[in-house]
């Protein structure tokens, strides 16, 4: 049976809800205060299992990415979720920043890095001609995810304490990502025909060999790269710049947060679309021209200044949920849609590039200035960097 428009519409209803599950990582800021007073260690200590986290999920994702033709959407999402769903049920009987380092860090980073490439996937072969659109609306669940999830494990934590809370999330976790799973499926042969007559693409479906053969993936990886190295390093230090250089106390930094999560969903499909339209080389443009803006909006503020302060970070959460809608689409749109999940996997490994150093930039800059206020020279320097590479060196 061929499915009309708003019939595969629900492929995209079923990644959205996944992704708010596995998009709980940018929730840890909630569990950070809590698990420092429980566990009588640092910030920066309460930061490693977060970090350890975004470093085994791209470093997985390569690897699920080679699975997920041979095994299919459904198998690996349901492998990927339980996985998931196991590591926060361990991270319920840590008992050191330690243990939830390996529990929550690398257990819960290779689940959410298995799940992560299939309901992208999906979304990409249902709607070959509305690629950016499909995959930015499936991925606009993950940038979402805490202004549901963030709430919900703050009440949780205030109820039953941190522990417990990792609990009860594992099992509402392994239920829904569970049961969301199972309608996922590939477009059949009779399918795919279909769509792709629709939409007559010109796309080569390049296999990986190929594709690391080919500048182009080089160019996205280091664009990708700049793209999340700002936008994580602002995720980071959201809450700190907001008590810290604006002066706002920590109940109003966390609405601000909350705020931000919305443009970092929005970022997703407005940007995939882009993609679509005015191809990778503009929208990459576009996006670091914006790092730049909200650089500079950031260097001319000070205490008091919140409009500027909510301005120039919604730009940062919205682009960084931008450059994950930007990377698969451009990818499906240059290397085809075949191999889309093998081809994205690797190019995802500059997610991670961008996470440790973004980490490590922001930590080092506040160490030796005493104030995150200087963390805003790099990201220009990386968005005028970006710009030039693909002006200077990508042919499209």
């Amino acid at each position: 049976m061929i499915l009309k428009f708003k019939q595969r519409t629900i492929f995209i209803f079923l990644g959205v809800i996944i992704y708010m599950c596995l998009g709980s990582i940018y929730s840890w800021s909630i569990f950070k205060k809590p698990l420092e007073q429980l566990l009588n260690i640092s910030s920066t200590e309460s930061s490693l299992p977060y970090m350890t986290f975004l470093i085994f999920y791209a470093l997985t994702m390569p690897f699920a990415g080679n699975f997920i033709e041979k095994y299919g959407p459904r198998n690996i999402t349901l492998f990927g979720g339980t996985i998931v769903s196991l590591a926060w049920f361990l991270s319920s009987l840590a008992n050191s920043i330690e243990m939830l380092t390996i529990t929550y860090g690398i257990i819960g980073g290779i689940g959410v890095g298995i799940v992560y490439g299939a309901p992208m996937a999906v979304s990409a072969k249902w709607f070959p001609n509305k690629k950016g659109m499909a995959v930015g609306l499936t991925l606009s669940g993950f940038g979402l995810s805490p202004f549901v999830t963030a709430p919900i494990s703050r009440l949780l934590i205030e109820h039953f304490g941190v522990f417990s809370s990792f609990r009860i999330l594992s099992a509402a976790f392994l239920i829904i990502i569970l049961i969301f799973a199972l309608p996922l499926r590939f477009p059949n042969k009779e399918e795919i025909e279909e769509n792709i007559s629709k939409n007559k693409s010109n796309s080569s479906d390049l296999p990986l060999m190929k594709v690391l053969k080919n500048r182009k993936f080089y160019i996205l990886w280091i664009c990708f790269a700049i793209g999340t190295f700002t936008g994580l390093m602002a995720i980071g230090i959201s809450s700190p710049v907001a008590q810290e250089i604006i002066g706002l106390n920590p109940t109003m930094s966390a609405f601000s947060v909350a705020l931000f999560a919305v443009f970092n969903g929005l970022g997703r499909p407005v940007f995939g679309v882009m993609t679509d339209k005015i191809k990778f080389k503009q929208t990459a443009i576009i996006s670091f021209s914006l790092i730049i803006l909200a650089s500079t909006i950031m260097l001319n503020s000070g205490e008091g200044n919140v409009i500027f302060y909510i301005i120039s970070f919604s730009m940062f959460w919205f682009i960084l949920g931008g450059w994950l809608a930007i990377a698969p689409t451009a990818v499906s749109n240059i290397f085809g849609v075949k191999n889309y999940a093998r081809n994205y996997g690797f190019l995802f490994t500059a997610y991670g590039a961008g996470a440790v150093i973004s980490s490590v930039t922001s930590g080092i800059i506040k160490d030796s200035f005493g104030s995150y206020i200087y963390v805003f020279y790099p990201a220009i320097a990386s968005a005028v960097i970006g710009i030039l590479i693909v002006v200077l060196v990508l042919k499209e």
